[in-house]
């Protein structure tokens, strides 16, 4: 379905509608927790649209080791793209995010997700992908990771950073299922594929221009 000129053509409009507005400015978590004095491995699980994108925007992030493309919210059995696709199964396409707490937090993390990883005001979708399966999420592995989730949400409500209220939920992470071997780094194979030229590379960007420390090549 991505893969078609019809939708990438469609994403166009969509795109240059959101790019139309002024780029929302983020303060940075007030509740986080302070890097780590020694290197660790660590991991996030978050949702929102089409993993591809969120999958490449945390592979340029200083500190991230690895992002995985897949599928949470559901269950075992359910867990391929065909089924998740049909938006019944409960799943979101997903990515997690394994880091070195000591090179960067949960909370810079999550400031990169609302910033620039996807919209998390829009409702049942992002862009031209819609349905509950690209719906925005973060899948809190503890009570830790629900605390800051949810305070930074908060924070930013409070703040009235966004012009629409935040879509965004935080619900206990019960497993990660891994997408097939395709979907893994398709960004890296495919960078000329027109949705991720126009939906995904424009992330990247977003993330170097505003995020200049946190940025990897």
């Amino acid at each position: 379905m991505r893969n078609t000129f019809a939708a990438a053509a469609f994403t166009i409009a969509v795109v240059a509608c959101l790019n139309a507005a002024s780029p929302v400015s983020l303060p940075d978590p007030a509740v986080d927790d302070p890097l780590a004095a020694t290197s660790s491995r660590a991991s996030l699980v978050v949702a929102g649209g089409c993993f591809w994108g969120i999958e490449e925007v945390y592979q340029h992030v200083r500190g991230v080791t690895d992002a995985v493309s897949g599928y949470a919210g559901g269950t075992a059995r359910e867990a391929n793209y065909e089924l998740v696709s049909l938006g019944t199964t409960g799943h979101a396409e997903s990515v997690k995010v394994t880091y070195d707490p000591s090179q960067i937090s949960m909370g810079q993390l999550l400031k990169i997700f609302f910033a620039v990883a996807h919209d998390p005001t829009q409702k049942g979708g992002q862009g031209p992908d819609v349905g509950p399966q690209y719906r925005s999420v973060i899948f809190a592995a503890d009570e830790r990771q629900q605390s800051l989730g949810s305070a930074y949400i908060a924070q930013l409500t409070a703040a009235g950073t966004f012009k629409r209220s935040i879509t965004t939920r935080v619900v206990p992470l019960t497993a990660f299922y891994e997408a097939e071997a395709y979907h893994q780094d398709y960004a890296v194979h495919h960078p000329t594929q027109p949705y991720i030229v126009i939906n995904d590379k424009p992330k990247v960007e977003a993330l170097k221009k505003r995020f200049p420390g946190l940025y990897a090549q």
